[in-house]
């Protein structure tokens, strides 16, 4: 059992959590525990996509590159236009060791959707079942995103942002400073 239950804590955020849950306000039942479970400057949760070749790819398997992880969803207008300014960004800096692992929150009924949509992108995609990813939690906004740097220390958790989508500015402030640590 991971150490993070044991902690009074976090089973207060848990509780807390469920409690609105049974009170019918679901929508705010992620906010808690995901504050608790996502910390700036501690390791992030390892998180594993299934790339739509059914490839998996581990955030483990990514030590020593700074990685964003971005959901998105075909239907959501910002994601549409973050995905090719990521993709081209991913394109610039990938000899700087950057990853990017694209996780949608489409159903699987819409992969000819999401194929079209990933199309020429210049990094993986793979569909995330049911808008959960153990560590993170329930994915309740988007676009999301989390960026890990080269050690796998969490360096930006999208959901202390208002806006967590990616802007030029941004991912000059954001991640290009952990392409250039050693």
């Amino acid at each position: 059992m991971p150490s993070d239950v044991h902690d009074p804590g976090r089973r207060a955020l848990l509780h807390g959590g469920a409690a609105l849950g049974l009170l019918g306000l679901g929508g705010m039942q992620a906010k808690p525990a995901q504050a608790g479970a996502l910390r700036v400057g501690r390791p992030a949760p390892a998180a594993t996509l299934v790339t739509l070749d059914g490839d998996s790819i581990t955030t483990r398997d990514l030590l020593g590159k700074v990685v964003i992880l971005t959901f998105w969803a075909t239907w959501c207008g910002p994601c549409r236009q973050e995905l090719p300014l990521l993709s081209a960004f991913m394109e610039q800096h990938a000899s700087e060791g950057l990853a990017v692992l694209g996780f949608t929150i489409d159903a699987a009924e819409d992969l000819p959707k999401v194929r079209r949509q990933s199309q020429g992108l210049a990094f993986p995609v793979g569909l995330l079942p049911d808008a959960r990813l153990p560590g993170y939690g329930r994915i309740w906004r988007i676009p999301a995103n989390f960026t890990i740097d080269r050690q796998g220390v969490l360096r930006d958790n999208g959901w202390d942002d208002r806006d967590a989508t990616f802007t030029p500015e941004r991912l000059q402030e954001v991640v290009v400073p952990l392409l250039r640590a050693s």
